[in-house]
Formats: C-alpha cells, sequence, structure tokens
C-alpha cells in the first residue's frame, strides 16, 4: 500500500529538514570559531644567571594587550628540574599555551614544549638542542667572545657569569647601573646543566620562531642562527645584547603575539 503526505505535511517536513541542517551548520561554524581563536597564554622562562623579574618589560607590553603571562622560577640545578618547574606552569594554564624560553631556557622549552597545552615556541636569544645533543655542545660551537667568561663551579657546583665580565658579556645594552643589579643578583646554574642531553624535541612538532640577538656576546648569534636554521624556525634578528627581552621587549613581544595569533587554543 502506498502512503503520501498531504502538501502541508510535506511543507512542514522539509521546513524542519531544512532548519535542522541550518542549525548543524551553525554548531559547526561555533566549534570552527572556538578552535580558531588566538593563544592568549603566555608562559615565559628564564635563562642562566638571571631569574624571571627580567621578563617583566616584556610581561607589561603583553598583558597591556591582553594576554595572561606567567613567568617560570627555574631552580637552575639540573635540565629536569627547570623542565618540571615549567611544567607545573604549563598545567596550570586554562587552555593553549605559548612557550618562551631565553638562553638556557630554551633547552628547556625544547624538552617541556612536548606537553600537550604547548601550541608555539618562541626561543630568544636561546638554546634550540635536538635530541641527544647538549647545551655545552653548543657553548662551545664558535669561539668565545673575548667580552664574555663564567666561573669555574665552585664547591657546591654553582657556575656564575663572571662578574667583571658581566656588562660588556652579558648586558652590553642596558645602563651600568642596570647590569649592576643583574650583576649582583644573578642566578648561578649547577654547571652540569650543560652536560645533560636533551630527550624530547618539541621543535619537531611545534612552530618554532627564533630570536637572533645580533650583539650577543654570551652566546655567538652564529650558534643561534645554525639552531633555528636547522629547526626550519621562524627567525627575526634584532639588535640587542644578550638580554635582548630587557632592552629591547617591544621586539621581542612582536614576536610572541605573532606567535600567539598564528596558533589556536
Amino acid at each position: 500500500m502506498k502512503t503520501t503526505f498531504k502538501s502541508s505535511e510535506n511543507i512542514r517536513f522539509f521546513a524542519f529538514i531544512v532548519l535542522f541542517i541550518a542549525g548543524l551548520l551553525n554548531m559547526g561554524s561555533n566549534v570552527a570559531n572556538a578552535q580558531s581563536k588566538p593563544v592568549k597564554n603566555i608562559v615565559l622562562v628564564h635563562g642562566a644567571f638571571a631569574d624571571g623579574s627580567g621578563w617583566k618589560p616584556v610581561y607589561d607590553i603583553l598583558v597591556k594587550k591582553g594576554y595572561h603571562v606567567s613567568i617560570v622560577q627555574n631552580p637552575l640545578t639540573s635540565l629536569k628540574a627547570d623542565v618540571d618547574a615549567t611544567n607545573s606552569v604549563i598545567n596550570r594554564q586554562n587552555g593553549k599555551v605559548v612557550l618562551v624560553g631565553h638562553s638556557w631556557g630554551g633547552t628547556v622549552i625544547t624538552e617541556a614544549g612536548v606537553n600537550d597545552k604547548v601550541a608555539a615556541l618562541v626561543y630568544v636569544a636561546a638554546f634550540m638542542p635536538d635530541k641527544g645533543e647538549t647545551t655545552g655542545k653548543w657553548v662551545a660551537a664558535a669561539p668565545a667572545s673575548p667580552e664574555a667568561g663564567f666561573t669555574t663551579p665552585d664547591e657546591f657546583g654553582y657556575v656564575y657569569f663572571d662578574p667583571i665580565k658581566f656588562h660588556g658579556g652579558f648586558a652590553g645594552d642596558l645602563s651600568k647601573s642596570q647590569s649592576d643589579f643583574i650583576n649582583a643578583s644573578q642566578v648561578p646554574i649547577i654547571g652540569k646543566c650543560f652536560e645533560e642531553p636533551v630527550e624530547h624535541v618539541a621543535w619537531k612538532t611545534k612552530p618554532s620562531y627564533g630570536i637572533v640577538a645580533t650583539e650577543d656576546k654570551a652566546l655567538n648569534p652564529t650558534t643561534e642562527r645554525a639552531m633555528y636554521e636547522r629547526a626550519k624556525a621562524k627567525i627575526t634578528e634584532i639588535k640587542g645584547s644578550h638580554v635582548i627581552f630587557i632592552s629591547q621587549p617591544e621586539a621581542v613581544a612582536k614576536v610572541i603575539i605573532i606567535a600567539a595569533e598564528s596558533s589556536t587554543r
């Protein structure tokens, strides 16, 4: 027996189908929009000889732009300890993260960046080692600048940036008084950290950005560029010393913002 619908019933049925499909399309659009929102969480990781307070100029710029910024205070006692400290901060974020590392902090974010919450990596005058490589390998990759120097490990294993060479070798584009304070408050690192090989390499699977500090005396700019090019990172060159995040915060923040806007939550 063949069943037929009345004309009004057909109209209502097709109207329902049209509305249902429109609802699904709208839902899909909302989901896509939610997923395409840029990352708003920034986690900043300091390197050796300086603590997280050096990020304040960059922090101020990013916060004014509406970003949620967190700063890791690395213990600088081992690579694992610093990676654990960084992951602790990452895990507290609500959503995806752009992870930023300076100097030794680059080695730290290379390991910690495999965290599922990390959307992109930014290396600021930083080490960018591959699996099995040590930071020390890249310290020795180019002749040391005469302006730079490190102390030998003390009785506790800590290494300092040579206080006599600190201004010229570490913070040459800061005022002498500003450099003197950072020198007096510098945070030493256990020397064996530089001998610890990297086990996980986030930059192989995450978008990466590298800032070359062209006037860097602590880490040769040629070395920075070589690591970034090998990793196929998006490279920005900025005139400044090793502490370029203090002396050129606007330029550094701009790269971080590009990384955030190019990533999604």
